[in-house]
């Protein structure tokens, strides 16, 4: 992706966000997932930490500008943090803290036994750092990290709509963690609710910024056909200091505390680390509709086939698999293919059903139980299969390891004379003393021929360890302990085992069993509807740590799946004793932080010190089964009582739910509309926003206490950062579209909507009239990128300039987003326009579009001539600076042009 700032003198000069989008594309929406910037930015793995609080707010900042800097919306950024989740996600986060602070205490009684060994030994180990160490579990609804996170986001929002001409029009919403809901089902109930007002624009390009796979589903799920996702590129085996001697290349356990290498000529690259800029990629879900189009379509069906239903099946049988909310089906592994199973059982079995399995949320059980028992037919096969995929894979690892050790060298030489890896060296170090680095080689190998123990470690002297060594894993072993299997999946009477072993039930009771699958039922249809429709109940829960199997889905048709109305999500510091383990306790009020380890407490059954963990048939604790006990809301809520009185004001307020806040610049249309609101002291609440005034986003405005309003100081709660003394913008609550409980949002394509042109290649190319042209793929979001040839000459200039990696990846001259970029100039001839497709005129279906169509976004130049780049009168961009409105980036006010883009078109 493009979006680097140019740097000059070790300062990066702002990048001008209000240009077109150097990735040849515009944005509409940008929606932030808050807790996946939250969590790099806090306790990054690949670079140092921040040292405080402070440092973690200013490092969220950036964040978000880089992510800004790519995408640059033209209407909307929405951030969504995590606030009190359904009690179906509770038991997961449960999880995942218990496991955070049981795995944090391992790791670090495991890191000081290492360090003591290597100290015994005479290993060269720096001093301790004496410092408090980040607990990520502060990172949940309710606590003061929390609260002071959306201080500083109000703050940095104000600032960039002050400041920043690329946030001149935009519409800013921030729903903290005060407000109900994990962040990605916030945005999902924003984008629901805004496609069901007539003022929409059904061809409103979403991007969401986010590193959960659930996003993908949730995205599919809209059927907005311009959806896609930005997340950070994953780069396996990064680079980690080790924990004890903060050098490269080996982790804790294999530290041997040898001195540290010279970092550079004079030591000068000693405390750094080899930090590179995180690099993001685009997931275009237009191009997944593609795919999974041609895998989905069915020909011969009893009934007409619907991509769109089809789709939302697709989605449906991903549950199986496993998500937030239900443990996957014992049978149904993703790596070993489950998805590619379920999708083969579901086209064979659909002619049968005689129509889809879901529609809009809502699931047909009959039908589904049917998909379920064919998936119960294999079973068996699946189990044996596997056992037989997994002895082939541990006989060729042994294989292997047989190998490498036999061909391993007899001597490796170490010290100055250690071999190096490519690359890791800019120039070769002198050497110095090679005499007596020699003698010590030398000796050292003697000594390791005569020695009887292969473990034997030696000072840095040469002489032998008197504490000796310890040998900490058997790595040497031809086989690794693996963990028994009392299941014994791939023989017969698996079925009789499980329930024993898991349920602590015989397989023959009818009746539990039957309950087991009635709650995961019951489990699927809430997960869907959560996906399509929103909460359907916040306090549901799946209350079993299995599964149950395939072919135990007989008779599903019948069940219930009907949820209470009316239902409340938990206060966030009741969320907070749900779902902390006690050592996380300095989180809460002392009083409620005593019912976690009084052992008097009524609860203190819910917070064990100690937990098991199963490995389910798996090789990793992490992957396995945390085995804790459910949290009795009834019984939690009783304790609770008694020490609420206890609460200060300000935990008060914590503990109280919030809502959305909307933010607006001084340019904004809505923003006189706002302030108008406020002169006059209106208390109407619920005022209707004004749709022409705020790019057809429709909601409900109440004025806020504590809002952000013109020429009033904006205080920054980050000290390093100045106060905005002649702030412009103002805030105040919003709240999303209303509906009635029982009302339905339509899984459909809007009418109006335009489908995007196609990128892959169709499956007639040859035999069409092509004229033997050879299909070329889209690598971007322009299909009509003209790429750029150079002769021979011209490749000799460029090498005789610059270094050949500097100039491979150089944007083209004229090219979209490139700095030599001009106007045509008289007597210059268009080159073909770069976004000439970028909203396609072939449409869907339905009626016509419910608002005129702007006209197509263009871009690009001619070629500079030789005697006229350097020019400097005329240029593609303006300077930075803020345009009155209705300019090019300004919201159009004409009735005709309500829903127009609201971008930059340059008309040469």
């Amino acid at each position: 992706l493009r979006s680097q700032a140019k740097e000059c003198n070790g300062v990066k000069a702002p990048i001008d966000t209000s240009k077109p989008n150097p990735n040849e594309v515009e944005f509409d929406n940008l929606y932030l997932d808050m807790n996946g910037i939250i969590h790099p930015c806090t306790h990054p793995e690949d670079k140092p930490a921040p040292k405080n609080e402070d440092e973690m707010m200013v490092a969220i900042f950036e964040y978000i500008d880089r992510i800004f800097n790519i995408v640059r919306p033209r209407r909307l950024l929405y951030m969504a943090i995590d606030g009190v989740a359904p009690r179906a996600k509770m038991n997961q986060q449960r999880s995942r803290r218990f496991r955070a602070s049981k795995e944090g205490m391992e790791a670090a009684e495991e890191k000081q036994k290492i360090r003591q060994e290597i100290l015994a030994k005479g290993g060269i180990l720096p001093p301790e750092e004496v410092k408090e160490r980040f607990d990520s579990n502060c990172i949940t609804p309710g606590t003061e990290f929390m609260d002071n996170l959306a201080k500083c986001l109000r703050y940095y929002i104000a600032d960039r709509l002050n400041s920043d001409p690329g946030w001149k029009n935009l519409t800013v919403i921030l729903s903290d963690a005060s407000a109900p809901g994990e962040g990605e089902h916030k945005i999902m109930d924003y984008i629901r609710r805004q496609r069901a007002q007539p003022n929409h624009d059904p061809n409103t390009h979403h991007c969401l910024c986010g590193a959960d796979a659930d996003l993908i589903m949730l995205g599919l799920a809209t059927h907005e056909p311009n959806f896609t996702i930005i997340r950070e590129e994953f780069k396996p085996n990064k680079p980690k200091p080790c924990g004890l001697c903060n050098q490269m290349g080996h982790e804790v356990k294999d530290c041997q505390g040898l001195p540290r290498e010279k970092q550079g000529k004079h030591d000068q690259f000693a405390d750094s680390l080899p930090i590179s800029e995180q690099e993001f990629i685009f997931i275009r879900l237009c191009v997944l509709r593609e795919y999974l189009e041609r895998e989905l379509t069915m020909a011969s069906l009893p009934f007409t086939f619907d991509f769109e239903r089809s789709v939302d099946d697709w989605v449906f049988m991903c549950f199986f698999v496993g998500n937030d909310f239900l443990p996957h089906l014992p049978s149904l592994e993703i790596r070993e293919g489950a998805i590619d199973r379920l999708v083969n059982i579901y086209k064979n079995v659909v002619h049968k059903t005689g129509g889809y399995l879901t529609e809009s949320g809502f699931v047909n059980l009959q039908r589904v139980q049917m998909i379920m028992l064919a998936v119960g037919e294999v079973e068996d096969s699946i189990f044996k299969k596997r056992k037989d995929d997994d002895d082939n894979f541990k006989r060729r690892q042994k294989e292997k390891r047989k190998r490498m050790k036999r061909d391993q060298p007899s001597f490796i030489p170490g010290g100055q004379f250690s071999p190096q890896a490519l690359g890791n060296r800019s120039s070769p170090q002198a050497i110095s003393n090679p005499r007596q680095a020699a003698f010590e080689m030398r000796m050292h190998d003697r000594q390791n021929s005569t020695t009887s123990s292969p473990n034997t470690s030696f000072t840095s002297d040469g002489s032998p360890s008197p504490a000796g060594g310890i040998k900490r894993k058997a790595e040497d072993s031809d086989s690794e302990p693996e963990p028994e299997d009392n299941i014994r999946l791939w023989e017969t009477g698996w079925k009789q085992r499980y329930y024993k072993n898991k349920f602590d039930v015989d397989a023959s009771d009818e009746k539990f069993r039957r309950k087991v699958v009635q709650s995961y039922v019951e489990g699927l249809c809430w997960v869907l509807r959560y996906y399509y429709q929103g909460c359907a109940s916040w306090n549901w829960y799946y209350p079993f740590h299995y599964a149950p199997f395939a072919s135990d889905f007989e008779g599903i048709a019948d069940m219930p799946s009907d949820f209470e109305k009316g239902s409340k999500p938990f206060k966030p510091l009741e969320q907070l004793m749900g779902v902390f383990p006690a050592a996380s306790g300095n989180f809460l009020p002392p009083t409620w932080r005593k019912l976690m380890t009084d052992p008097e407490s009524s609860i203190i059954d819910f917070y064990p010190e100690d937990f098991a963990i199963d490995l389910n048939g798996k090789k990793y604790a992490w992957q396995g089964v945390a085995l804790l006990p459910f949290v009795d809301e009834r019984r939690l809520r009783a304790a609770l009582e008694e020490v609420y009185p206890d609460l200060t004001p300000e935990e008060s307020r914590r503990n109280s739910l919030g809502g959305d806040v909307l933010f607006v610049g001084k340019h904004h249309p809505l923003c006189d509309f706002i302030v108008e609101q406020y002169k006059t002291k209106n208390t109407e609440v619920g005022l209707d926003i004004p749709p022409e005034l705020c790019h057809g986003i429709q909601g409900k405005l109440t004025l806020n206490d504590n809002a952000v309003l013109p020429d009033q100081t904006v205080e920054s709660p980050v000290p390093m950062l100045r106060d905005l003394t002649q702030n412009s913008a103002v805030s105040i609550s919003f709240k999303d579209p209303q509906f009635d409980e029982d009302f339905v949002f339509k899984a459909v394509v809007l009418p109006g909507a335009k489908k995007p042109a196609p990128v892959l290649k169709p499956g007639d190319w040859e035999k069409t009239n092509n004229d033997g042209r050879p299909w070329r793929p889209q690598l971007n979001f322009n299909r009509d990128r003209k790429p750029v040839h150079l002769d021979q000459s011209a490749f000799r200039t460029l090498g005789h300039t610059m270094p050949k990696k500097m100039y491979a990846n150089a944007v083209p001259l004229g090219a979209y987003g490139s700095p030599y970029a001009r106007p045509l100039l008289g007597g210059q001839q268009q080159i073909p326009r770069l976004l000439s497709n970028l909203r396609p005129q072939e449409s869907w279906r339905g009626p016509t579009p419910l608002f005129p169509q702007t006209p197509q976004r263009t871009a690009g130049a001619a070629p500079l001539l030789a005697w006229n780049r350097m020019l400097q009168s005329q240029n593609q961009y303006p300077p930075s600076q803020y345009q009155g409105l209705g300019g090019p980036m300004g919201y159009p006010q004409r009735p005709e042009d309500q829903m127009d883009r609201g971008r930059q078109v340059w008309k040469p």
